[in-house]
This record gives C-alpha cells, structure tokens and sequence, in this order.
C-alpha cells in the first residue's frame, strides 16, 4: 500500500496511526499542502478531491477519506480491534469520532483559516481565537466522557478508533496554543496513547517530509 500523506495533516496523522497499530508495511508519498501540491494534475488523479490521506491499495484501487480508510482497515485487518464487538459502546467510540471529525477538524484545518484570512481579514488573535471556541466546544463533552470512563485509554485499557481520531487533533491544540487546562483527562489520554510506538511513530515530527 502507498499513503499519500503530508506530516502535519491530522487526518493523515490518523491514518498513519491505525496502520501502524496493525503492523501494515506501507509507502510513504508526500504532499506539500503549503505548496498546494494536492491541486496539482497528478495527485488529482488519486484523489478528485484535492484533500490527504488517500491510501493506494495493492490492487491499485485508492481510498479517500481518512474515517472510511481507517474503517476500511478495520474491516481488512480486524486485529487488533479498534472497536469492541458489543453494539452500545461501538456507538459511543463512534459518537467520539464523529464529534473530531465532523465538528470541529473541517472548522479548523488550514483551507477555512485561508478563507478567513482572505475574505474577512482575520488577523493571527482572530484565527487563534477561531481556533480556541471551536476546539474548546469539542473538547468539552469529550472531558466530561473521559472522565466518567476514568480508564487508561478513551474506552478502556486498549486504544480504540477514538483515541486514533482524539491523539491528532490535540496534536493541532498544542500547536496553535490553545488553553488546555480545562481538559486534564483529554491530555492524559493523548500522553498515554503517544507513550505507544504505533501512536509515537505516526507522530509529524517523525515522518520523511518532516522539515529539519
């Protein structure tokens, strides 16, 4: 398999985690989102959409959309599990990765602040702040669940697909400074998960088109 990637892309990052977690070998192919190389005639081949990850499979075939890879692989490479068999706690790590992924990742990811920046002149405290409402309204319930589970991990004593969708998106909270302090059971989650080689070796600053 080949993972058309870019090293700070949390949607990549998720990726990178899962086929780690289940031990896949796979090709690293860098897009430079800065560079706006995911609008360029040849990746747009792979991906109509313009967006990373997209995962080239052996067959040939390329999957786009970082939740439907992950679920992909999940169905491909059921062990180890990423979601438990019982149906109610299915939904509830569901629930959480939908609350990453479709709440406050699109509001957040670089093409919205580009839009803000160049339609409604946001300058960088009206970006941060942009940022900080929207993350800190995920995080939020997210706390309240981590803290009732009060376990290792999101939902126990293994990772599940919550943890591969909660590790990246804090990754981005850290790196725009976003306050944290309201979130200690979110944050202990994350180090527990990044104390994991799968998790470390997915991280940005460990990835062949990571800047020196």
């Amino acid at each position: 398999m080949e993972l058309y990637s870019y090293y700070r892309s949390s949607a990549a990052f998720r990726v990178r985690i899962v086929l780690n977690i289940k031990g896949l070998d796979y090709g690293y192919l860098p897009v430079n989102l800065l560079q706006s190389e995911q609008k360029g005639e040849d990746y747009l081949a792979h991906n109509p959409q313009g967006l990373v990850p997209a995962l080239q499979l052996d067959s040939g075939e390329v999957l786009t959309q970082s939740v439907a890879i992950l679920e992909w692989l999940e169905e491909s490479y059921p062990e180890p599990a990423l979601l438990p068999e019982d149906p109610l706690q299915r939904a509830r790590i569901r629930s959480m990765v939908n609350s990453i992924c479709c709440d406050v990742h699109p509001l957040c990811n670089i093409a919205v602040t580009n839009y803000l920046k160049a339609n409604y002149q946001a300058d960088e405290e009206a970006v941060h702040n942009w940022y900080t409402t929207w993350m800190h309204r995920s995080f939020s319930p997210i706390e309240q669940q981590l803290a009732a589970n009060n376990s290792t991990y999101s939902f126990g004593e293994a990772p599940c697909m919550a943890d591969v969708l909660l590790v990246p998106q804090l990754f981005n909270a850290r790196r725009f400074a976003i306050a944290l302090d309201e979130f200690p059971h979110l944050q202990r989650v994350v180090d527990n998960c990044l104390e994991l080689p799968a998790f470390a070796a997915a991280a940005p600053d460990r990835q062949p088109d990571t800047p020196e």
